[in-house]
């Protein structure tokens, strides 16, 4: 899920490089030696090992077309070109698409008859002879000889959706590209989905026309079923689908995971049924349909799909052995570990014993029998990189023991090379190219920031507390410029506390506060932020899934208490200085912190909060509080509407109102509460912005100022 979008980029590093954005997809060169990447001259091969890039296509070549991707066919004789993208929801997935034939120079647009910027996720077949695309929620396919294209279903709308999803499932599970080719070109297996009975919620647009419209988003509430799914197989040539009999409710299932198995005329597919705790992995005979299970699981909380550990990518099957089995993610033992799962016969065996979490897979490397994953056993706020062998067995640290902070690695799938990604709080991101398993610097650039950054005046602090229940917390503390402990200071905590981020992770940009203007720390304020139980921290399954059923309760009151403990051990922090905010989830925190413990927290300030968890969509919210059918009590305890009548301190509310994620009702039904006992507050809406209020000119200045004179106004900077 994605309710926090713009807070994440300070504290979650999402990939900057040296090397012009090579990050997620980056596009390898076939000797694994370099990657492609678009820059003035055209598409251009960039050597990791250093030289000056090399056109390969030049811009001339595709008309200078402004590129938004690019991907080469298998055999690297022509290429796609992504262009013209437009908005679905979040992402810029609907645009226009080229063919670049590289032999003949011929240029030619997919879907020529189409409308503008209509296609979506063209895709080569792996022959290299056909196209295929969505468009107007139908599947075509043309053939690139000839230019013919052929409608493969005629069934699409709004609401019948083929070959991609509903808002739901790509706000949740990162599902948007809805179609594969089989190996042998030959056949398309694709997701539809069925959301003629889901209702639509109405926003209101009042800015972009004298008379205001309806802006109508298929969203299923948090209790409402969800869209129906099923997996069909289309044959290319005659444009018949075969469906997949898939046992269970189509509309009490999701199916988030499907590929094909390689080598076979089959699909491999993930099954959830709707309360996400029990997990089937299943075979489809592509021609018949008929469906085996091969492997399942069940967890008392939830499971996670393929996105928590990938980079958010959902798509794809960590296949090995050409077929015969696959890497597994589960936490059945405790802790996240890696399975190797047999296609013969579905029997798990563990990789990865020990009480550790696995972060991610980087790669899953064959050829020399060992796995790269992400893990940190002894810090759970940073992140290394081991290597596990490929049949199972200790984890080996790779990334050096010198080296404290946050590091991903883009490992070539072809060679032993790989982009090594670092940074940690005092560190700006930087990035090498070192040589794995030996972890080999070329240019040990990732040292030398290291060295020069370890006079950074004032960096964040880390430490821990350990509240009264016993819960231990992680978090960072940056203190005021010429900080004296005899002094009071105001205390300004951010929040976040769900299980979609984690705060306070040893990376570049803790102890920052985007929104504020000016400098927090030169201006006499002690900024803290903790992770509380329910967070995704590689703490161990009990960590994470405690927070079950207990969304608003357990977190908010892990924050309050270690907040509490702070207050009691630190003198230079002011008890009736003491300021808390957040957004979207981190918004439904401070409202509870602020309604729950009025004690303790004096101001806060929330933006674009969940403020009745009813309101919230079916995918997210049932995952981690259940079904409102069975427990809704859980829901009305967790939100912050069932509390606001204990309103006390300062509150500045924001939201925008054409949020399609967090609807604006929220923040009504929060009003509402509020002027219903007299509470009195701050109130500030931001029209037609989206979740992010980042849309319209000025916008970002003005929410900048309104916070920052705001939290001066009611929490005064300064010691005392």
């Amino acid at each position: 899920m994605r309710k926090l979008t713009l807070l994440i980029v300070f504290i979650t590093w999402t990939g900057l490089s040296l090397f012009a954005q090579p990050g997620k997809g980056t596009k390898w060169t076939a000797d694994g030696k370099g990657y492609y990447r678009v820059d003035d001259s055209g598409i251009a091969a960039v050597s990791l090992t250093g030289g000056q890039p090399v056109t390969k296509i030049a811009a001339s070549a595709y008309n200078n077309l402004p590129l938004k991707d690019f991907t080469f066919s298998a055999d690297e004789k022509k290429v796609l070109l992504y262009t013209n993208s437009q908005k679905v929801w979040r992402y810029e997935t609907r645009g226009d698409y080229w063919v670049l034939d590289l032999s003949s120079g011929k240029l030619q647009q997919l879907g020529a008859d189409r409308p503008s910027a209509s296609l979506m996720f063209a895709k080569i077949s792996p022959d290299g002879t056909k196209a295929a695309y969505v468009s107007e929620h139908n599947i075509f396919v043309e053939d690139l000889v000839n230019g013919g294209v052929k409608q493969l279903t005629k069934d699409g709308s709004r609401r019948l959706i083929n070959g991609t999803f509903d808002w739901a499932y790509e706000e949740e599970f990162g599902c948007r590209d809805g179609f594969r080719w089989s190996e042998d070109s030959k056949s398309i297996a694709y997701w539809q989905i069925d959301a003629t009975k889901i209702r639509d919620f109405l926003m209101i647009d009042n800015t972009d026309s004298i008379y205001s419209f309806t802006v109508p988003v298929e969203y299923p509430k948090a209790g409402e079923s969800p869209s129906a799914c099923r997996i069909g197989v289309v044959d290319v040539s005659s444009a018949n689908t075969t469906w997949m009999k898939v046992p269970g409710d189509q509309q009490q299932h999701y199916i988030p995971r499907m590929e094909w198995i390689p080598g076979k005329r089959s699909l491999i597919i993930q099954q959830l049924n709707r309360k996400q705790n029990e997990s089937k992995i299943m075979v489809c005979d592509a021609v018949s349909g008929a469906v085996t299970t091969l492997y399942q699981e069940k967890d008392s909380a939830w499971i996670d799909v393929k996105s928590r550990w990938d980079d958010d990518n959902i798509a794809g099957w960590d296949f090995t052995g050409k077929g015969k089995g696959f890497i597994w993610v589960s936490e059945q033992d405790g802790w996240r570990h890696l399975y190797s799962i047999d296609l013969a016969d579905g029997k798990a065996t563990l990789l990865t014993p020990g009480n550790y979490d696995v972060i991610n897979i980087k790669k899953i490397d064959e050829a020399n029998n060992v796995i790269y994953i992400l893990a940190s056993p002894e810090n759970a706020t940073q992140q290394y990189l081991y290597k596990v062998p490929l049949k199972g067995g200790k984890a080996t640290r790779v990334t050096p023991a010198d080296q404290p902070g946050v590091h991903d690695y883009r490992i070539s799938p072809y060679s032993g090379l790989a982009i090594h990604e670092f940074n940690n709080s005092y560190t700006y991101p930087v990035a090498e190219v070192v040589q794995l398993p030996a972890h080999k610097s070329f240019d040990n650039r990732v040292a030398q920031a290291l060295k020069e950054a370890a006079e950074t005046p004032n960096p964040a602090k880390f430490f821990s507390v350990t509240t009264a229940d016993g819960v231990q917390m992680d978090g960072w503390m940056k203190l005021p410029l010429n900080f004296s402990p005899q002094k009071k200071y105001p205390v300004v905590f951010y929040v976040y506390g769900e299980p979609a981020a984690a705060t306070a992770t040893d990376s570049y940009g803790a102890g920052h506060n985007f929104l504020y203007r000016g400098n927090m720390d030169e201006d006499g304020y002690i900024y803290i932020s903790m992770d509380n139980r329910g967070t995704p921290l590689p703490k161990g399954r009990q960590w994470r899934k405690s927070i079950y059923r207990k969304v608003g309760i357990i977190n908010a009151r892990d924050q309050a208490m270690a907040t509490k403990e702070l207050l009691k051990q630190h003198a230079y922090m002011d008890p009736e200085r003491v300021a808390v905010w957040g957004w979207s989830g981190g918004g439904s925190m401070t409202l509870n912190l602020l309604f729950q413990y009025p004690e303790i927290y004096k101001t806060g300030i929330a933006v674009a909060a969940v403020g009745n968890q009813l309101t919230y969509d079916n995918i997210y919210q049932e995952r981690y509080m259940g079904l409102p059918q069975e427990n809704r009590e859980d829901f009305v305890k967790g939100s912050p509407v069932s509390y606001a009548k204990n309103l006390q301190g300062n509150l500045l509310y924001i939201h925008g109102t054409g949020d399609d994620n967090v609807h604006y009702q929220n923040a009504e039904m929060l009003l509402n509460e509020l002027i219903k006992y007299n509470k009195q507050f701050q109130f500030m809406s931001y029209p037609n912005r989206t979740h992010s209020i980042s849309e319209g000119e000025g916008t970002s200045a003005h929410l900048s100022t309104l916070y920052t004179n705001y939290l001066k106004s009611h929490c005064e900077p300064g010691g005392k």
